[in-house]
């Protein structure tokens, strides 16, 4: 028995038209009265403050509808490449996804990314075509842009007609017959333009004969010069979206709700239904057993926690208990606004709230119950862009850890720690906008404002030479004096050996139980050296000194080997160590010399460059660059190689600061 649920997402870039879109598709369903717009502010989806703030999508919305006896539910995703990590959780739980995109050749490139991870998870998708009223580009180019971006075959299903440069209507490339668009209504059907008759036909062949790369019986078909029939037609298209083969492509202008039913039908008639695709999976749709992935968590002002889930096998009722939790409520989703429900079934997309210890992409059963699966599992994405952070209000400092949990448990792709070397506590995201975003949600959600700045560097000391240094520390009081005195030698270690201490006394001329402070004395002043920064890979070995049977203690010695140090270290020739981080950066090749260049005007040392593994036309560059080139790195790499370029790096070894650079370092800090 087929399952009455498709589950949908809608992905695409940035200013594509998704979130106009998802309300063409709820109006004309009519699961809403009136249809929003993000200008005005008053849509389904983007409903958050952070979201209308600029008027562009940060977290997933779901809205689910009735239409031709089936329930779809719709997951609108952000399109920003910054909040990719809500896209990527999200795809984890649906059927099919629509790619909404602009006829502009220049901003497909914007889709590699999400082709690359659809073709990955092998997630069937076909193309919307927005805003075809403003194309920029011949029909043929776009789609000759769009493949090149595309592992799998582009297939017709409609071709556009236009009249004046306008676009009227459409021809469907299956039925071979016309309609004129009509704004948020169906299309009329007309008599097929005599002028397209020519064009209709190439374009119906070449339909046909993408098709029959998969299908034996129509190639022969079509080289018998047989005609197939409709039915035929369908199936295969069915069939061949179904196995993620090929990628149909439609057409419309979501504001005025063109092409939008026709869409609507094409996901109806040709999407895998939710039993196919948890079979796909690998969970087992007519089992008993209960079993629910989270896709998304939020955390909300009064309702407390809901999680997005979708139900893989079995039913689930308000009564039952997931993992560790209870079931709070099980709620369908329009937006911000819910119904709640008492149970649902395999296939669905719905809320429930208050499963407190379940985080995005856990794969939740009753206790006691074995999975056969984990499903597919998004990967965190590593962050690329911090900035430091303090509490407005010196009140709120308690605060800072709570709820910087919370906004990370509800956006994965955030992180945070604090940084022991330069003391700041530090936030970690995707993107300029991505922080921003979270610190608005740090004010409005947990009423805790917070400054930023540009992190510090945690830079270090070391040593070129050695040299011999002598320390004494001597106070008389009324009582007992204080007495130390120590020989220390000091070295030079190689790179990443850290610090050692080592003591030769001969004779007892500093008895055993003042030894520990003299290394404290030590080890303390190598911790904020000359310039304030930790002083590394340096051996210090106690020689000789002397002590008093009355005035001498352990506190003694570590004085006079602190004053050792404070004497000794200069003679050191101490220089300044910067982090350096192995990098590995992926762009299209057409702006692997911009990153070449981008690497070297920061310092940068580039290992090489090959072909990016199962990314036809990237390549994957390889470099060490210093942590104070990095900043911005993510933000200057995106405007290089039109926002799709990323990468990824880990901490590789400290080196020495050029000495210019290192002046003004040391000038800075002077200052500070």
């Amino acid at each position: 028995m087929m399952s009455h649920f498709r589950n949908v997402a809608l992905v695409g870039p940035y200013s594509s038209g998704k979130t106009t879109l998802l309300e063409s598709l709820l109006h004309l369903s009519g699961a809403t009265t009136r249809k929003g717009s993000v200008r005005d502010q008053n849509t389904v989806g983007d409903a958050s403050p952070e979201a209308r703030d600029r008027q562009m999508s940060t977290e997933v919305t779901a809205a689910s509808i009735e239409h031709g006896g089936l329930s779809f539910t719709f997951l609108d995703c952000p399109g920003s490449i910054e909040f990719l990590q809500e896209t990527l959780s999200a795809l984890v739980g649906v059927d099919a996804a629509v790619v909404v995109c602009e006829p502009d050749s220049q901003k497909v490139l914007n889709l590699a990314p999400i082709f690359q991870k659809l073709d990955e998870w092998e997630i069937p998708h076909l193309i919307f075509l927005n805003k075809m009223d403003n194309a920029l580009d011949n029909f043929p180019d776009v789609l000759n842009a769009l493949q090149q971006v595309s592992s799998r075959p582009l297939v017709l299903r409609q071709y556009p007609i236009y009249q004046k440069e306008q676009i009227t209507g459409f021809i469907d490339l299956i039925t071979e017959k016309a309609y004129q668009y009509h704004e948020n209504a169906p299309a009329d059907l007309i008599p097929l333009p005599d002028s397209l008759q020519d064009l209709e036909t190439d374009a119906h062949r070449h339909m046909l004969e993408a098709l029959a790369d998969f299908d034996d019986h129509l190639l022969e078909e079509i080289i018998e010069d047989i005609h197939p029939s409709e039915e035929e037609v369908r199936a295969d298209f069915k069939m061949e979206l179904g196995a993620d083969l090929i990628v149909p492509v439609l057409i419309g202008m979501a504001s005025q709700s063109f092409g939008v039913l026709p869409l609507l039908t094409a996901l109806r008639e040709d999407v895998p239904d939710a039993q196919e695709t948890a079979a796909r999976r690998g969970f087992k749709a007519t089992s008993d057993v209960p079993v629910a992935q989270v896709l998304k968590t939020y955390l909300l002002p009064q309702g407390g926690k809901q999680s997005l889930v979708r139900i893989w096998q079995g039913c689930i009722d308000d009564s039952m208990s997931l993992k560790a939790d209870r079931v709070g409520g099980i709620y369908r989703m329009l937006g911000q606004s819910t119904k709640s429900l008492g149970r649902v079934e395999a296939g669905d997309i719905v809320a429930i709230s208050r499963l407190e210890t379940a985080k995005t992409g856990d794969v939740l059963s009753p206790p006691g119950e074995a999975m056969a699966t984990n499903g597919l599992q998004a990967e965190r994405l590593e962050p690329v862009f911090c900035q430091a952070i303090t509490a407005v209000h010196r009140k709120d400092e308690v605060k800072i850890s709570t709820a910087l949990a919370k906004i990370v448990e509800e956006d994965p792709s955030l992180a945070w720690e604090h940084r022991d070397s330069t003391h700041e506590i530090l936030l970690w995201g995707q993107g300029d906008i991505h922080l921003q975003v979270a610190i608005d949600r740090l004010n409005r959600k947990y009423n805790l404002p917070v400054n930023t700045h540009r992190p510090h560097v945690p830079y270090q000391e070391t040593i070129r030479k050695s040299t011999k240094s002598h320390g004494k520390y001597k106070h008389q009081t009324g009582g007992h004096g204080q007495y130390g005195d120590v020989y220390l030698e000091i070295h030079p270690q190689g790179r990443g050996e850290g610090v050692q201490f080592e003591q030769k006394i001969v004779g007892g001329v500093v008895p055993k139980q003042y030894i520990p402070g003299v290394e404290t004395g030590v080890r303390e002043y190598l911790a904020q050296g000359i310039h304030g920064f930790p002083i590394v890979d340096v051996s210090v070995v106690l020689t000789d000194g002397s002590y008093h049977s009355v005035d001498s203690s352990e506190q003694a010695f570590k004085q006079a080997a602190r004053v050792a140090m404070q004497q000794g270290i200069p003679d050191c020739e101490p220089i300044l160590l910067e982090p350096i981080e192995s990098v590995t950066i992926s762009t299209p090749t057409d702006f692997t010399s911009n990153v070449l260049r981008l690497i070297t005007n920061r310092r940068g040392q580039i290992l090489g460059y090959e072909a990016k593994k199962n990314w036809t036309g990237w390549d994957e560059v390889s470099a060490h660059l210093p942590l104070s080139e990095m900043q911005d790195l993510i933000i200057e790499l995106r405007s290089l190689t039109q926002g799709v370029g990323f990468f990824h790096w880990q901490d590789d070894h400290l080196d020495v600061v050029p000495d210019k650079i290192a002046e003004r370092v040391l000038a800075k800090t002077s200052d500070d």
